[in-house]
């Protein structure tokens, strides 16, 4: 048995983690904890977060929006970011931290079933839109996005009645990780990480 604490950004990925990622992972002995910080990401602080919950898990993880983060350096990209994490880390905790981040963020996921979301939302004319988007980006989630004002959520939130605690979780769990993992590697390659735990 493993247990994994994953500091999360709030309650939306927070009940992300509860539908799909701790089911699925209990079946292979791995059992996870979403911890939300309530916003307010920057390494500075999740620092601490990080290192408070070394105390409870066996291996501490994280699931935050690269767009979630505050006070990044110019030029900042997912991949330093999640080195600053782990160099942020004391030496002893390092080898039990995952740093993970989202590419742009949690609704990019989304983005893989332009159906779901139109299903979901109650709206036909979504899966067109949705899609349109997605061939904008090269079939690719991960990488919707423009700048922090036409992030996947912006996004949603401008043409549609998303509402992001309540439909984000709900058309996740209904495209499933089959599905998300297939589109977003960057996702997959995470989770295969914790799968690779046990």
């Amino acid at each position: 048995m493993v247990r994994i604490g994953i500091s999360v950004e709030g309650t939306t990925e927070e009940r992300f983690i509860k539908t799909l990622l701790a089911p699925h992972l209990s079946k292979k002995g791995i059992y996870v904890t979403p911890v939300s910080i309530n916003g307010n990401v920057s390494v500075d602080r999740v620092k601490h977060e990080l290192q408070n919950l070394a105390y409870s898990f066996d291996y501490v993880t994280t699931f935050y929006d690269f767009y979630g983060f505050k006070r990044k350096a110019e030029g900042e990209t997912k991949t330093t970011l999640e080195a600053k994490i782990k160099e942020s880390a004391k030496e002893g905790f390092r080898e039990k931290l995952i740093p993970y981040i989202q590419m742009y963020e949690f609704e990019g996921l989304l983005f893989s079933s332009p159906d779901t979301i139109a299903e979901v939302l109650q709206d036909e004319s979504l899966s067109e839109w949705a899609a349109k988007i997605l061939i904008e980006f090269n079939n690719n989630p991960e990488k919707v996005n423009d700048s922090p004002e036409t992030a996947p959520s912006k996004r949603l939130e401008k043409s549609t009645n998303y509402r992001k605690t309540t439909h984000g979780p709900n058309i996740a769990a209904q495209i499933g990780l089959v599905k998300m993992r297939d589109m977003c590697s960057g996702f997959h390659e995470w989770l295969t990480k914790l799968e690779r735990l046990v």
